[in-house]
């Protein structure tokens, strides 16, 4: 039996033949459309100590199907940005308005400026007619071209009474966990009033932090574009006399990015991130094993997360529009007690400080998630046109599936602090596995 919560809502039956031509025939050398009834387990670990469960948790495959639920003539598809900017978001509108307009014919497609905002009935920004020569090489830019922003998604009624007004059947939203929030609050609002919208999200968050995912899209270009600062900071630090190079990186609630840096450029001393939390001072504080780094090697390169820390930082009292508690910069706090630290100890030091932030979100997407990117576009749009709603295209366990935006948003993805991925940085970095004091 398939566990309710990732069954995948419609607004109506698909009965129109697709304008796709692919094969019902496997085996015969053409592509094939995906059924509904094709499906993966969600969990691939086996534990020999438990017997099968009665119940297994299954995704629907990403794909397009051979009937639709909406008529491409009679299209009206929308597009909005929300949130903070990540590497990729032009690859995702690209490949939205290139799928909808060749693969279906669809001729009328619209992109919503800054976000929900755009959809408000005060939104002073006009819409956007978006066609494949408007798109055609916005993939080589960082950022949006429809504008980002936090906010409007909790003005759910006014964002509906725009679909309506404008005619508008399918919502394709591309934000983080705020943004899935508040299209799931869109969805429910629209069935309430008996409407005929789908929504689909396409899943960004440089945090790499929503469940059941492998990866959101701009994580590999942040990770590719954090390794320049790490490294950076270790010439810094190696050409200076107790020098220590200090790097922040995003990582509000879930160190991935911190994590895979130090990974993937070894100069990694002390990787901070929220899931291992650590103390400043003490025997087996921070402080005291930075100065038997410097003691012991002369240099020492730290790699923090934003969220790292956040117990020894006054709060802010503040949140942005997206409702997130606003935090003080855990990397100035840093540098100011380290040399706090060393001058009490009448032992000089040189401390560089490396913000790459803004950097690495305004990166335009590499490759790896040029391509990925690409392909997340196009299972929305294949899962809108086949009427499915509230869900997100993504990639689990290597293959591309719908999952209900409530089950990918009910909680978040974060390091596992006993799990492989901080075992190999521990090994890589060899810090210690607590720099907590023990009571």
């Amino acid at each position: 039996m398939v566990r309710q919560i990732f069954t995948i809502e419609r607004v109506g039956e698909p009965k129109i033949d697709t304008p796709i031509r692919m094969s019902s025939i496997h085996g015969d050398g053409s592509a094939d459309y995906v059924e509904d009834t094709d499906k993966i387990y969600l969990n691939i670990d086996h534990d020999e100590s438990k017997g099968k469960e009665d119940q297994e948790d299954v995704l629907e495959l990403a794909g397009p199907r051979k009937k639709i639920y909406f008529n491409p003539a009679h299209v009206h598809a929308a597009i909005c940005t929300c949130g903070g900017i990540c590497p990729g978001l032009n690859n995702v509108i690209r490949s939205v308005v290139r799928c909808f307009w060749y693969r279906y014919g669809v001729r009328r497609i619209t992109g919503i400026p800054f976000g929900y905002l755009g959809l408000l009935e005060n939104s002073p920004w006009p819409m956007i007619d978006l066609t494949p020569d408007v798109v055609d090489d916005i993939q080589e830019k960082g950022g949006t071209i429809l504008g980002s922003a936090r906010g409007g998604g909790k003005e759910v009624e006014q964002i509906v009474d725009t679909l309506e007004r404008q005619n508008i059947n399918i919502l394709i939203t591309i934000g983080g966990d705020g943004t899935l929030r508040g299209a799931h609050d869109i969805g429910e609002e629209v069935k309430r009033r008996g409407l005929k919208i789908a929504v689909v999200g396409v899943p960004k968050t440089i945090d790499n932090d929503l469940s059941f995912i492998d990866t959101s899209f701009g994580f590999d270009t942040a990770v590719a574009s954090a390794v320049p600062a790490v490294r950076g900071a270790h010439v810094e630090a190696k050409s200076a006399y107790n020098g220590i190079g200090l790097v922040k990186v995003m990582g509000r609630e879930s160190g991935f990015i911190a994590a895979h840096t130090s990974l993937a450029q070894s100069d990694v001393n002390f990787c901070l991130i929220p899931e291992n939390p650590f103390d400043l001072d003490g025997d087996n504080g921070l402080l005291h094993h930075l100065e038997k780094r410097i003691l012991d090697r002369g240099h020492a390169v730290i790699l923090v997360a934003e969220g790292a820390g956040t117990d020894l930082v006054p709060p802010t009292g503040e949140v942005d529009a997206g409702g997130n508690i606003k935090y003080q910069d855990i990397g100035v706090f840093l540098k100011e007690k380290i040399k706090e630290y060393f001058k009490g100890r009448s032992i000089p030091v040189s401390i560089k400080y490396i913000d790459p932030s803004y950097i690495i979100r305004s990166t335009p997407a590499n490759s790896y998630d040029s391509i990925y990117c690409a392909r997340l576009g196009a299972h929305a749009v294949h899962a809108a046109m086949a009427g499915k709603t509230q869900c997100i295209a993504s990639s689990v366990n290597n293959r591309f599936v719908y999952i209900p935006i409530k089950a990918a948003v009910a909680k978040r993805n974060h390091v596992n602090p006993e799990g492989a991925l901080w075992r190999d940085v521990l090994e890589n970095t060899r810090q210690p596995v607590s720099m907590k004091n023990t009571k």
